[in-house]
């Protein structure tokens, strides 16, 4: 039996990012070249390709299965941000 999938798993390192995304999603491919324009590092996720995938979202997001959810290295989220907020997050993680 497979140990299931949590947020835990999918934690950055401190200073990045992972952002959980669909194929389909238009925030998600916008927001996901903005990212990449400040130089923040991300991993993407997937979550049609992750076993429990929505799930693992909705458990980041406090029951919301919206994507973008971007996952930071304290476990806090941040639902489709703006590039300023990542930003903005990033650097309080800092202090």
């Amino acid at each position: 039996m497979s140990t299931p999938t949590t947020v835990d798993q999918f934690l950055p390192e401190a200073g990045e990012v992972t952002m959980f995304t669909t194929t389909w999603c238009g925030y998600c491919k916008r927001l996901k070249p903005q990212l990449d324009q400040a130089g923040i590092n991300y991993t993407e996720v997937n979550i049609e390709e992750v076993d429990g995938g929505a799930a693992i979202v909705e458990e980041a997001n406090g029951g919301n299965q919206t994507v973008p959810t971007l996952l930071f290295s304290d476990g806090s989220t941040q639902t489709n941000p703006s590039q300023a907020a990542v930003k903005a997050k990033l650097a309080e993680l800092r202090n």
